[in-house]
């Protein structure tokens, strides 16, 4: 599954009819090149994330979607299909609070391209999951993107394409080099 993609609708049109926060639904879909499902990484609250440096394992980020200038967000209220803790789109222009904030979970130093992540909520400590709970109308067809207190298949997301920056000269030096 690729990052997960905000649906067109407004948060407005999602609240009516449904439980939890009212703010926008955040959604998965499996087509991998909708350009709808692109999310910048930024530094988490009150912090710069520098380009050119990688994001190490570990550290707390946020994603922004590109879009809409709402950031990836958790809170205790329950997802409207699953039951599961809701996760939902908050903020402007990238400004929101504390509840933004998620964990690169990976395997190396460093998140690489192509490798398989999680993200754990920073204040609620679930997992970014998605599973096969649907939406009808208005976003018909599209999972139901929430966060899970277990680790699954669900959990796992890997950035499938987007605009990737090189590391710093400074930090290439830094990291050792393995080839004959």
């Amino acid at each position: 599954m690729t990052l997960p993609s905000l649906p067109l609708p407004s948060h407005k049109e999602m609240a009516a009819g449904r439980p939890g926060s009212g703010q926008q639904s955040v959604t998965g879909i499996t087509a991998m090149d909708d350009s709808n499902s692109y999310w910048r990484v930024r530094g988490k609250m009150s912090t710069v994330c520098e380009r050119g440096i990688p994001v190490k394992c570990g550290q707390a980020i946020r994603l922004t979607h590109i879009n809409t200038g709402r950031n990836l967000h958790s809170h205790h209220f329950t997802s409207p299909l699953s039951g599961n803790q809701e996760v939902s789109a908050f903020g402007e222009d990238g400004e929101g609070d504390f509840m933004d904030d998620w964990i690169v979970l990976c395997s190396g130093p460093y998140w690489d391209q192509g490798s398989e992540v999680q993200f754990k909520h920073s204040s609620t400590h679930v997992l970014l999951s998605v599973t096969g709970e649907q939406y009808g109308r208005p976003i018909h067809g599209q999972r139901e993107v929430h966060g899970m207190a277990y680790a699954s298949q669900d959990s796992d997301w890997k950035a499938m394409e987007g605009i990737f920056v090189k590391p710093t000269e400074q930090l290439k030096m830094e990291l050792p080099h393995t080839e004959l």
